[in-house]
């Protein structure tokens, strides 16, 4: 069974602040409109409620959980709705009630208490839970209850639902591993990316997949742009600064290129850029997360501005080697926070750009590898501990520290020959391994680490 995951399924349009808490329960509230409709039950719809449990619960408002399960519920879908819509949705619904139209179609009036939290209770599945229950008045019991689970990147599963109806992709090079993915190379000749590429066009043409490739780096790069223009102060009440536009601004009046490490500190204000957009709820691509949004688009923008010879082709190969790379850490261990802490975010994102770029650097497969071990070794053990449960501390900083990471992984590996004792599977397994210890106060909770300290001090 093949562990790779579609770029446009690994990087998708969405908005902020988290593509766990954020997208996910978004895309599950849509989809349980959509069954209600697609059942015949919508006309007998008078009441829907949702609990949020475990992680969803501890840390949904800071990351707009309840806006998006009303707006999803509404009928809008993250990769094409205004962010504008979600912000505040369901804060607008007070006590007193607001009609929402579920599915876009009938309308049902709802409270904000229809959307409970329920923080202390976990289920087996995973720990972001969320329970939709569809009521008929009168009755004494839903006509409809489905739970779904947010399992990291803005992936959804419903309970019950074991994918065996859904045909997998028959890829021309499946792979489990990173060491049967080196393999395929030296049986081949064939480069990482040049994999990604063959499996993404046994789903689709190779002129689809070019163009999805350029509408991910899009939005990436418009992110970035947008992120580096705009001031002001992020919400949720940490009256937290955006900086990326002041450092631009510095950046730009630079007189004199020479004294300054010029490259680093553009790639760390395309981070920050990034990861301040999501924080104020704006439109991002979950890269594989949105809270570790800003690592992939910045080591592209900063292979883009200061690699000689970079180019769009590259962009393209710079994704589909992430991708690659990407799909393992999702296979066989996590890339959501509250299953593994912020390692599983940061750390696989960090992996995923330090393995892209060195491959667009010249690197060998080994060396991607490599890469993208290196990045992930100094990531083990990292948790998932917001302040205030917000994407913003340490969150944005995170990122910009973690893209030098990437860049500095990706130049060391290529001083080697892609021979080194430590492989990426077992970085992977043993990032798996460490978030099953790691303390649930650590995992996106907000009830361990510098989200208590903070608080205190």
């Amino acid at each position: 069974m093949a562990v790779y995951v579609s770029a446009f399924d690994l990087f998708s349009i969405g908005i902020g602040p988290s593509s766990s808490h954020t997208v996910g329960p978004m895309r599950a509230a849509l989809v349980f409109a959509q069954r209600l409709r697609a059942a015949g039950l919508l006309e007998s719809v008078d009441r829907v409620t949702c609990s949020l449990y475990g992680s969803l619960g501890s840390t949904g408002i800071g990351h707009g959980t309840p806006d998006a399960v009303v707006a999803g519920l509404a009928g809008f879908a993250p990769e094409t709705c205004d962010p504008d819509d979600v912000r505040g949705a369901w804060t607008a619904l007070g006590d007193g009630g607001q009609t929402v139209l579920v599915a876009g179609e009938r309308p049902v009036t709802m409270i904000m208490g229809d959307v409970s939290f329920e923080p202390r209770t976990r289920l087996p599945g995973h720990p972001n839970a969320l329970a939709f229950h569809a009521w008929h008045e009168g009755d004494a019991l839903p006509l409809v209850s489905e739970t779904y689970f947010s399992v990291g990147g803005g992936f959804i599963h419903r309970e019950g639902e074991d994918g065996a109806d859904a045909a997998e992709p028959v890829y021309p090079h499946p792979y489990r591993t990173a060491t049967e993915l080196l393999q395929i190379t030296r049986d081949t000749g064939l480069s990482i990316c040049q994999i990604a590429r063959a499996n993404e066009e046994a789903i689709r043409p190779r002129a689809e997949v070019d163009a999805g490739l350029d509408a991910i780096w899009s939005a990436m790069a418009s992110c970035v742009a947008h992120g580096l223009e705009t001031e002001g102060v992020l919400p949720g009440g940490l009256n937290v600064k955006r900086r990326a536009s002041l450092v631009k601004k510095r950046l730009d009046a630079v007189t004199n290129p020479a004294e300054r490490d010029l490259a680093t500190e553009w790639l760390q204000a395309f981070a920050l850029a990034v990861n301040e957009e999501n924080a104020s709820g704006g439109r991002v691509v979950t890269a594989p997360t949105n809270g570790a949004a800003g690592i992939i688009p910045a080591v592209a923008s900063y292979y883009l501005r200061f690699v000689p010879g970079a180019s769009a082709d590259g962009i393209r190969r710079f994704l589909l080697t992430a991708t690659a790379i990407g799909s393992l850490f999702k296979a066989n261990a996590s890339i959501s926070g509250a299953e593994g802490g912020c390692q599983a975010e940061v750390g696989s994102a960090c992996a995923m750009a330090a393995g892209a770029l060195c491959a667009v650097l010249g690197g060998t497969p080994a060396q991607v590898e490599n890469a993208a071990e290196i990045a992930m070794e100094h990531h083990l053990g990292l948790t998932c501990d917001p302040v205030a449960g917000l994407v913003q501390i340490p969150c944005i900083e995170r990122n910009a520290i973690a893209s030098s990471t990437a860049v500095s992984a990706a130049r060391l590996s290529l001083h080697g020959d892609g021979t080194h004792l430590v492989s990426l599977d077992m970085v992977i397994e043993t990032m798996r391994q460490t978030g099953i210890d790691m303390s649930t106060r650590y995992k996106e909770t907000s009830e361990g680490g510098l989200a208590v300290n903070v608080t205190e001090c």
